[in-house]
């Protein structure tokens, strides 16, 4: 298949819906893009490359950086993990407070924010005041490009404007599922959020996922096969907040959004997709981004269902 020209006539039937949606607007600095920006790239395991827009450009991959974090808690701590964050959907806003009241501080899942603030507060436990250190060499080992590095603007403006997870952080802390000090875990969040990465190096980032955990860049072991299922089967039921059903029904890929535009999709065994478009839905996924991957999944058939 020409994939090629799938993506070109993606560009061209894009095109309406590049001006649907809005821009984050709680993280002021994340306002600061180009608004009908698009770029889509597709780079299988063979790492055959295609691309379409924009895609050298780095944005802020907020919320995609929560599937590697949650796959460096999940390698270190496998299913004692569980203990501390479900692995269930939340159906519920990504920032939701009312969900951690009746469960006792427990995130139903590492995708949301409480889930990954779980998950960052548990690689703290590990690396101490390196753990931003390893997050962020476990993206540049995945890509395998050492350039990457996060947005110091964008992680003062999450800094100064992220009342709601600060209070996600002490509803946690008060039920005693937050084991270090809260701004040293804000702080490591934070950065995390504001990596940079374009769609090119991201579809490159999530090649591992698709490859049964082995990086085929440089054939290194990221995490094993059947870890690399879990993370896979959270992306599916998880990776959209409250719409990752409707994602599922849509594009019937596993996949993770960020609010800064961004969304990652993997096929099984065949490759990683990355697509940027940063006006969001009101779920606060892309929603140029989401019609893209499902036109490319009808056009190609490449749905895992």
């Amino acid at each position: 298949m020409n994939y090629q020209e799938v993506l070109e006539e993606i560009k061209e039937e894009i095109k309406p819906h590049l001006k649907k949606g809005e821009v984050a607007n709680y993280i002021p600095a994340l306002q600061k893009v180009k608004k009908n920006d698009f770029a889509m790239s597709i780079i299988d395991v063979d790492l055959n490359e295609y691309h379409i827009g924009s895609h050298k450009k780095p944005f802020s991959i907020q919320s995609i950086s929560k599937v590697f974090t949650f796959a460096l808690a999940l390698q270190n701590y496998s299913k004692e993990l569980y203990k501390r964050v479900g692995h269930e959907p939340s159906g519920d806003p990504f920032n939701s407070l009312v969900q951690l009241e009746y469960e006792n501080g427990v995130p139903r899942n590492p995708f949301i924010n409480a889930g990954a603030i779980v998950t960052t507060d548990s690689l703290i436990s590990l690396y101490k005041e390196n753990t931003f250190d390893y997050i962020l060499h476990f993206i540049q080992d995945a890509t395998n490009d050492h350039s990457i590095t996060y947005n110091k603007e964008v992680f003062k403006s999450e800094l100064k404007h992220g009342h709601r997870n600060l209070a996600l952080i002490n509803m946690m802390k008060s039920f005693k599922n937050i084991k270090n000090f809260t701004d040293s875990v804000m702080q490591t969040y934070f950065k995390q959020c504001s990596i940079d990465m374009s769609t090119t190096q991201l579809a490159k980032s999530m090649l591992f996922l698709a490859n049964h955990g082995v990086n085929p860049i440089t054939n290194e072991q990221l995490i094993n096969e059947s870890k690399a299922k879990r993370i896979n089967s959270l992306m599916l039921t998880c990776g959209h907040y409250d719409a990752s059903g409707d994602f599922a029904y849509r594009v019937g890929l596993p996949g993770k959004s960020g609010v800064g535009g961004g969304i990652v999709a993997i096929v099984p065994k065949k490759m990683a997709i990355c697509v940027y478009s940063p006006r969001l839905n009101k779920f606060g996924n892309s929603y140029a981004g989401t019609k893209a991957l499902e036109l490319f999944t009808d056009k190609t058939g490449l749905s895992i269902f």
